[in-house]
């Protein structure tokens, strides 16, 4: 079922990248997203799955290299009014990466910093944009904050975008506690303490729907990628994997349990 989306939910994702030719041979490859050019703006390969569009890449902009962002996945999550959350972020100690703009034919966007400074854009889409619950192979089912004060983040994200606090899960060394969000009673992602050891400022990880975990992953490595963690079957027997791309971006892919192995949820990394 489609769902029309206002406030809080994301609605689209955006590699930025060192290669985008090479990214998207490999994205294609392992998650079976078609690439279409941008009409409006032919610096963007829009990624489709067979539901519609689900995101695009572009090559990383000279502004972000100069800040020595590497090459990421930047997600878009919808308000219906940009300004104000702009201002509110504001206040509520996030920094402003790229100021207010519009994107010719799809809306306007801000890109901006969380105050742990995982970064993420906030979009008033020029039309009403559909998010499918459950979602569908090609499309984005789960997102995960690694940050530096879980609590923090939350209340954060709370309050500019009405996100509900969910279950907090005790998932041992080296995550600890896994808190989940949501949006209208259902989980939407998870947020926790950046481990110790892991090499990474605080960011967003967006996971990629696909029809069999184990099936793609194989592919990631002969393609060039690097597998971090995974398969591994979380609660419900959903599956998940996660990795780098061949350009260094985390990405994360999760396929839902056969119907027979129990009840079908997001899944939840921090439970492995």
């Amino acid at each position: 079922m489609a769902r029309a989306i206002t406030r809080g939910r994301f609605v689209w994702h955006e590699l930025l990248t060192s290669d985008p030719k090479a990214a998207l041979n490999f994205y294609t490859r392992i998650v079976g997203w078609q690439a279409q050019p941008g009409q409006n703006d032919p610096s963007h390969t829009i990624l489709k799955a067979d539901s519609g569009a689900v995101g695009a890449v572009r090559s990383l902009p000279p502004e972000a290299k100069q800040m020595g962002a590497p090459p990421h996945w930047l997600s878009y999550i919808e308000t219906p009014d940009l300004d104000a959350t702009v201002e509110r972020a504001a206040k509520l100690g996030a920094r402003s990466i790229k100021p207010v703009f519009d994107l010719p034919g799809r809306g306007r966007l801000a890109v901006l910093a969380d105050p742990q400074g995982a970064v993420f854009a906030a979009f008033t889409p020029s039309s009403t944009m559909q998010v499918n619950d459950p979602p569908q192979p090609g499309e984005f089912s789960w997102h995960e904050l690694i940050t530096t004060e879980r609590n923090a983040a939350l209340k954060f994200y709370q309050e500019l975008f009405g996100w509900e606090q969910h279950d907090a899960l005790d998932v041992g060394a080296p995550v600890g506690i896994y808190q989940i969000f949501g949006w209208n009673g259902k989980g939407m992602g998870g947020i926790y303490d950046k481990p110790k050891d892991l090499p990474a400022p605080p960011h967003w990880l967006p996971y990629a729907m696909v029809r069999d975990t184990r099936a793609a992953a194989p592919a990631i490595t002969e393609a060039g990628g690097r597998i971090l963690a995974g398969p591994l079957e979380v609660p419900g027997g959903d599956l998940v994997v996660i990795g780098f791309d061949p350009q260094g971006a985390a990405f994360a892919l999760h396929s839902s349990a056969p119907v027979s192995a129990g009840r079908r949820e997001p899944a939840t990394a921090g439970n492995r």
